[in-house]
């Protein structure tokens, strides 16, 4: 089951529900124009299905849309971004996510 994920952004954070499981990507907003992908955490018996890649997605989306630069603090969201630089996606939400970084 593909879990909803919905933005807190009082909270700053995205999280995933599905089937009583929860997990989430925390951000923090250091400085005008930028955003810190600082934790993300998927229990354990939601690991492997795609749910961290959900989150990361969407986080980044919502960068794209707001026009803020990205770091990521958080080790998972490091590796993600770096997995997906070269990647060339037909859909616009899926595209390469390098250009948000803040350098």
């Amino acid at each position: 089951m593909q879990p909803s994920i919905t933005h807190h952004s009082q909270d700053q954070e995205f999280i995933a529900e599905a089937d009583g499981r929860k997990a989430e990507l925390a951000y923090s907003l250091p400085a005008t124009g930028i955003i810190d992908f600082t934790h993300t955490f998927v229990d354990e018996n939601w690991r492997g299905q795609g749910v961290g890649e959900a989150l990361a997605r969407r986080g980044l989306d919502y960068a794209r849309q707001q026009h803020l630069r990205v770091r990521t603090s958080c080790e998972f969201m490091e590796r993600f971004v770096q997995a997906h630089q070269m990647e060339r996606f037909v859909q616009a939400h899926q595209q390469e996510y390098q250009e948000l970084l803040d350098k």
